[in-house]
């Protein structure tokens, strides 16, 4: 009885410690040679920085062009090998059956296969490189012409734009210069006074195109912030209250939404107080009767975009006027620098926007304004 207690300690004795052992391991992270999940349990050895500098590895020109030419030499031999089995079969064929037609059937079925081999292997990598280099050379033409087409355009407007420049700034000096040497020649005369006058007027004139170049010339900071379009149409309206009573103008104002969006409040402003006195100048030049402006402003259907319609029922614009009313130092107006529309449609684009003529009146001129509720700049911070 004691031998059979012995033996039961002795045998619960060395479980337990093989026992204490694999729960050891298992604390340690070691796997068990006699657990079977041991073996798929050891760690795996990845040569992750080996892999990684392979694939940020760049080949050589030299090592280019060596892959491309075995490349080429396997795809040769490949198909030298085709054309062995080929042959070789068929005389096998013909050796062995003595039968023509046999051989003959067999050789034009298999010749199906040896020919699109070819054309895969060795005709088709030709055929595709010729056909690569040639629309590459197509696209680098046609890139190139229409390269020339944009310099030689932008070259022309350089030259229209200086020559715009030179004729809006020499002519008023010129006309000064004039009235000062016909001062000079009678210091005494009574109509210097109206002459010196004039001359001034004429350097204002000057110095307010030098102005209106330099803002648009440069790149102006704007603030985007949330705004209501009919806001900046009231408080343009206010601006231009005193001309729109003294020449009798009836102003009707429209808005069909709530017309939400983003942009410089004060930009935005000039931009309608610009348009409002270009419809005011045309009402008071042609002497309509019963001058009107209307201002119209809603939103699209999809409510992703604000517009904003001015349109005033003076004599309008012909097509050529249209067609070139947004261009520097073009204008229809004596004392204009033609650059009032310009700053605008700068303005407008800067915003996402577009401003355009609307063609089709009958009478009176109508301006087009559209832009994006929410401003691109705004979104992407977003």
């Amino acid at each position: 009885m004691s031998s059979g207690g012995t033996d039961g300690y002795q045998s619960g004795g060395v479980e337990g410690r093989a026992m204490s052992h694999r729960k050891q391991n298992r604390e340690q992270g070691v796997p068990d040679r006699f657990d079977p999940r041991g073996s798929s349990r050891r760690p795996r050895h990845k040569k992750v920085g080996w892999d990684r500098d392979r694939k940020k590895r760049e080949w050589t020109p030299e090592e280019r062009r060596y892959r491309a030419a075995k490349s080429r030499a396997n795809r040769r031999v490949g198909w030298l090998i085709h054309l062995t089995a080929y042959g070789s079969v068929l005389t096998l064929i013909l050796v062995s059956s003595r039968s023509v037609r046999a051989t003959i059937i067999v050789a034009l079925s298999w010749g199906i296969g040896l020919a699109l081999h070819y054309v895969a292997a060795l005709a088709a990598p030709r055929l595709r490189q010729r056909w690569i280099a040639d629309e590459m050379d197509r696209h680098v033409e046609q890139g190139a012409q229409k390269l020339h087409v944009a310099e030689s355009a932008n070259a022309r407007s350089l030259e229209d734009l200086s020559a715009s420049i030179a004729h809006e700034i020499r002519n008023p000096v010129t006309a000064a210069k004039s009235l000062v040497q016909q001062m000079g020649e009678d210091p005494v005369s009574g109509d210097n006074i109206q002459f010196a006058r004039v001359a001034l007027e004429e350097l204002d004139r000057v110095e307010r195109s030098i102005s209106h170049l330099l803002k648009y010339a440069r790149e102006e900071d704007f603030c985007f912030k949330p705004l209501f379009l009919p806001n900046i149409i009231d408080s343009a309206l206010a601006s231009m209250r005193d001309r729109i009573d003294a020449l009798g103008v009836n102003v009707d104002v429209e808005t069909g939404a709530i017309c939400e969006m983003e942009g410089d409040t004060d930009k935005l402003r000039r931009v309608v107080i610009n348009l409002l006195r270009n419809a005011l100048d045309s009402l008071e030049e042609s002497a309509t009767p019963t001058p009107c402006v209307v201002i119209l402003a809603g939103e699209n259907l999809a409510s992703t975009e604000v517009w904003l319609r001015i349109r005033d029922n003076g004599p309008g614009m012909d097509m050529e006027v249209s067609q070139n009313i947004f261009n520097p130092f073009y204008t229809t107006k004596s004392d204009g620098t033609g650059l009032g529309l310009a700053l605008s449609k700068k303005v407008v684009e800067s915003h996402g926007g577009s401003l355009e003529v609307v063609d089709g009146n009958d009478s009176g001129a109508e301006f087009l304004l559209t832009f994006p509720k929410a401003h691109a700049g705004s979104e992407a911070n977003s």
